[in-house]
């Protein structure tokens, strides 16, 4: 599965919804795109996509070849494909529902917890920081865009 902006926006959705059926956040239901949104933004500052990583791998491309090397055909390339696993080595491998993990888990969760406190589309949260924190932190990593709906 190739992942992009939407499988973010799907994490995010699956987040809003588990959020929401375990009481730890209320909004109003026409700002429930908006938020999904917004979520799917900051999900996007820790966690990467496969689109994420073939841009950063052209770039790559670019700076050593030089723009005139790049061609339609540059994802077939070896090179594109040496710059492409350099680049997810970088993440160690690790990946949740074909996202890569730029930031820890935990931090992914203290991440969450802030956006939920900050933004203006949730009227209320419920519950301490800690207990939050280990709600988006085991939901995140059960995450699979096959089965989460």
């Amino acid at each position: 599965m190739r992942t992009n902006f939407d499988t973010l926006k799907t994490l995010a959705s699956y987040t809003v919804d588990a959020l929401k059926q375990g009481n730890i956040i209320e909004f109003e239901i026409e700002n429930r795109e908006a938020l999904i949104d917004s979520m799917a933004t900051e999900l996007g500052v820790a966690l990467a996509t496969d689109e994420d990583i073939k841009e950063q791998a052209i770039e790559e491309v670019e700076e050593k070849m030089g723009i005139e090397y790049i061609t339609d055909d540059i994802t077939e390339s070896e090179m594109y494909n040496h710059a492409r696993k350099e680049i997810i080595k970088t993440f160690s491998g690790e990946n949740i529902g074909g996202l890569y993990l730029i930031e820890s888990l935990h931090e992914i969760g203290k991440r969450i917890n802030k956006f939920l406190l900050d933004c203006d589309y949730i009227e209320d949260v419920f519950g301490s920081d800690e207990e939050i924190h280990a709600f988006l932190v085991a939901k995140i990593r059960s995450y699979n865009p096959k089965r989460s709906f």
